[in-house]
């Protein structure tokens, strides 16, 4: 006899073996090592052999193929499908350039949506403080007794003055400080979230936060102990309430593309409006991280009204300096 028959499926495999095993070897050296730790030789072969593979997973796929070469072949396409076209950048690229230049960008392309934001806070705290300066039983309408915890008319000048310097101790201050974060970092994404429902919940909340803090304003102003009001205030709510207020924005622009989607669909104009304020929101979040930090801390042990405010003026020129000048140059 000249020879045996090779069956074609034999044929098939033996000719692109070669190919198939240069390609997994490879794929798995890039996913232990890195791009970094392989030779520039070795990653110009790369596009070629994952298009090598990804032909045969089509011949593979039409054919009378076994199915265990074919469920090989679609593993070895997908994690190489991974290495050719994901991005090449560490988390730690991402987030660097995101805080050096992508945050500040997205807050000054919404700079409209935040100064709306912002009004609309400070109409809710002169309505507040307006309302409760001509009646303290108006206290009553914006602030509960749960969210007082014995800041309320009935208290004494001296229950109130106490409560803006009670020392905690160093006892639970952390956990203190995770718990502000998680409470002001849920009210920052709600606020962002409605922004679905035409915006116009997140303009409610923005008017509510802002009521909350001038009636409280507004008592604190009665018993003349506002200098000492806003050195308790002033050191987180610089960061804390400009993040609510940036959550804010970004539940308008929300809103706006739900009402004004433009020539795109109603669906593709939120994906595209969602993952820019979605960013916003993730920078917020940091914000309020920061804002947890310092009121959780800063404010338990430091009693001084000049390191307050100093302290407070510290982040305000941070915050103007880098929300104007960050990321004018894109990376």
């Amino acid at each position: 006899m000249s020879g045996t028959h090779v069956p074609w499926s034999v044929r098939f495999r033996r000719e692109r073996q070669e190919v198939w095993t240069e390609l997994e070897v490879l794929v798995t050296q890039i996913e232990r090592e890195g791009v970094d730790g392989v030779r520039a030789e070795k990653l110009a072969r790369l596009p070629v052999l994952y298009r090598a593979t990804v032909s045969a997973l089509g011949v593979a796929r039409s054919s009378l193929l076994d199915q265990g070469l074919r469920d090989y072949l679609e593993a070895l396409v997908a994690r190489a499908y991974l290495v050719v076209y994901s991005p090449k950048r560490s988390i730690g690229e991402i987030l660097r350039s995101f805080l050096l230049h992508g945050f500040a960008q997205q807050i000054r392309s919404i700079r409209w949506h935040v100064l709306v934001s912002a009004l609309v806070m400070l109409i809710g705290g002169a309505l507040a403080f307006a309302l409760v300066q001509a009646d303290m039983e108006n206290y009553y309408l914006f602030i509960s007794e749960e969210m007082a915890q014995g800041r309320d008319p009935d208290a004494s000048y001296d229950e109130l003055s106490s409560s803006l310097f009670h020392d905690g101790g160093d006892d639970g201050l952390m956990t203190f400080a995770a718990m502000l974060f998680t409470h002001n970092s849920t009210v920052g994404i709600m606020t962002y979230g409605l922004g679905c429902l035409f915006g116009l919940p997140v303009l409610l909340l923005l008017l509510y936060n802002g009521m909350i803090l001038g009636a409280m304003t507004a008592l604190f102003h009665d018993r003349g102990l506002a200098v000492e009001w806003w050195s308790w205030i002033l050191p987180h709510g610089v960061t804390e309430l400009t993040a609510i207020v940036f959550c804010g924005a970004a539940g308008l622009a929300i809103g706006q593309h739900v009402v004004f989607p433009g020539r795109d669909s109603r669906m593709a104009a939120l994906a595209k409006i969602g993952v820019r304020m979605g960013s916003v929101v993730a920078g917020s979040v940091v914000m309020l991280l920061i804002a947890g930090g310092v009121e959780g801390v800063f404010r338990q042990v430091v009693h001084s009204l000049p390191v307050r405010y100093t302290m407070a003026s510290v982040f305000a020129g941070l915050w103007i300096a880098y929300f104007v000048l960050v990321g004018r140059r894109r990376p």
